[in-house]
């Protein structure tokens, strides 16, 4: 069922209840005067008085899980995906049969079907299926409200501290490339592929570290580009802009020395496109970037320099939102096509050519511009990234006041939930009998079968988790034992030399603790000789 005709059916159903209990305190009044006025059909009303339900609340005789339970299995699903661990779709299938395993019947319940999955996931409005995206869990753990709000007040309060205007704010970051890896895409190919389609890459993984800096309107610093190797080339040279710099370190990676070039690259680039009288730099926490002469040559120059918090550059950086996704892809592709031509081996030449080619492409005014709108910073907007953070909820006020409770027809799922829809059905035995008593008990039933199932979920997790620190536990406790120096070893002879290595180890300490430790002999404290003590020491 699409969310808009569940939205529909449940407006009705809604009407449905509210004209029932108008019914039920007025039963003289007229029912197809009373079904216009709710707009209901009347026959449907009719069936309701009559204690029909609807037949969407008729369990199917085929389901393999209760109601109650499915409710639980989604609830487990949705708690797992706020937390940042959708279940995959298999452990989807065993939580459903540990549900039907714990129902105790005898004979035991079948499990569900190789296609329950995917029909559970359809008829629930709440779930679907999604390819995952791998996060790093410090990324995740970083991702708190609080230190992002103090971010973005650091952020105003540095620049109504400094005077800094909107065309004097940078955003500046490293990128690497591996130099004859091509971009995965979809493509077309023969209807008689069988699996994915191949496509021919040089290979060659050369890193190459690319330095780039962008301004808030729109425009971009000559790139600093970082090979690995000794000695500069002449070829490299040939076709390359005249701003562009090439700098040159052990593994193709970014120094301390480096970055302390970078900057005076920098200032050569923006100081006569200064507006004010200080420019703010936004960086990350790089080491290459909190050296002594980086600061201060930022201090000499009027560079105000802001390090974003650890592990959230994904969210606050604008050249990680929005360019140098395209930039890897872009590269990727002219990599492929030189495959295409025959050049099957990507060189520091080959590199710069194509650098050339795929960068204009991305770094446009308005990716710049847009990678600066979705980081917040310009326009000014702290909430464009507060809002898409994860587990940003309010908690819901509860019945605390002593007036009397609105019945509201929804299932508690927590303790105070509970004890909130206690109090009301105490209220509504009090009141009159006319109220929708029943319906209350149903609801107070349902909320404890949900967590009912959901303890035997959490008894699931809690002994996997126990399984994994038991397991952890006896990884520590392991000695390292080494058995072999050097060559190659077969399976069949790596048991061999280990269990030999801790037999010999068993052994050693077999010894050790039957070894009874003898006495040391007296020593004279006259003499200094052992054998003998002072009462008994013959030198005068």
């Amino acid at each position: 069922m699409a969310p808009q005709q569940r939205a529909q059916l449940l407006q009705k159903e809604g009407r449905l209840s509210l004209a029932s209990i108008s019914f039920s305190r007025n039963p003289s009044q007229s029912l197809r005067a009373l079904a216009r006025s709710f707009d209901v059909p009347e026959s449907t009303l009719r069936t309701r008085l009559k204690g029909i339900h609807a037949r969407h609340e008729n369990p199917s005789k085929n389901r393999k899980l209760h109601l109650y339970e499915e409710q639980a299995l989604v609830d487990w699903i949705l708690d797992l995906d706020r937390r940042g661990f959708p279940p995959p779709i298999i452990d989807v299938r065993r939580m459903a049969d540990t549900l039907l395993a714990a129902r105790g019947q005898e004979p035991a319940p079948q499990p569900v079907g190789k296609c329950w999955t995917s029909r559970f996931i359809n008829a629930q409005p709440e779930l679907q299926t999604k390819w995952n995206r791998k996060f790093h869990a410090q990324r995740a753990r970083c991702e708190d409200p609080r230190t992002i709000s103090a971010w973005f007040r650091l952020v105003e309060e540095t620049r109504q501290a400094y005077g800094i205007l909107d065309l004097d704010t940078y955003n500046f970051d490293e990128t690497g490339f591996m130099m004859g890896v091509a971009a995965t895409s979809k493509v077309v190919t023969s209807s008689d592929t069988i699996g994915r389609a191949i496509a021919i890459q040089p290979g060659n993984r050369e890193w190459v570290t690319a330095i780039e800096a962008v301004n808030a309107t729109g425009w971009a610093l000559p790139p600093f580009i970082i090979l690995a190797g000794k000695l500069h080339q002449a070829a490299w040279y040939r076709s390359l802009p005249a701003d562009w710099v090439i700098a040159l370190s052990d593994n193709g990676w970014t120094t301390d020395q480096l970055g302390y070039e970078w900057i005076q690259h920098f200032n050569r680039h923006t100081e006569a496109r200064t507006q004010g009288v200080y420019r703010l730099l936004i960086l990350d926490g790089h080491g290459s970037h909190a050296t002594p002469e980086f600061d201060q040559y930022c201090t000499e120059h009027k560079i105000v320099s802001l390090c974003m918090p650890a592990h959230t550059s994904h969210r606050l950086q604008p050249l990680d939102v929005s360019c140098y996704s395209p930039l890897k892809t872009s590269y990727g592709h002219e990599v492929a096509e030189l495959a295409r031509q025959g050049v099957y081996h990507v060189d520091k030449e080959e590199f710069l050519a194509l650098y050339q080619r795929a960068r204009p492409s991305v770094f446009s005014s308005q990716n710049i511009k847009s990678g600066f709108l979705a980081t917040g910073l310009l326009p000014f907007d702290p909430e464009r990234v507060l809002s898409s953070l994860p587990d940003i909820r309010t908690p819901s006020p509860g019945l605390h006041s002593s007036t009397v409770p609105t019945w509201t027809s929804e299932t508690p799922r927590t303790a105070t939930q509970l004890e909130q829809q206690a109090r009301l059905i105490r209220h509504l035995l009090q009141r009159n009998s006319q109220s929708p008593t029943s319906q209350a008990i149903n609801q107070v039933i349902k909320g404890c079968q949900l967590a009912m199932n959901s303890a035997i979920m959490l008894a699931t997790e809690n002994s996997r988790l126990h399984e994994a620190n038991h397991r952890k536990k006896q990884k520590q406790q392991q000695r390292r034992r080494y058995i072999a120096q050097g060559g190659a070893l077969t399976g069949q002879n790596g048991q061999v030399l280990a269990q030999r290595a801790e037999n010999e180890e068993r052994e050693e300490a077999q010894r050790e603790a039957t070894q009874v430790r003898q006495r040391a002999p007296p020593t004279c404290s006259n003499c200094h000789v052992q054998g003998h003590n002072r009462r008994q020491c013959t030198t005068t």
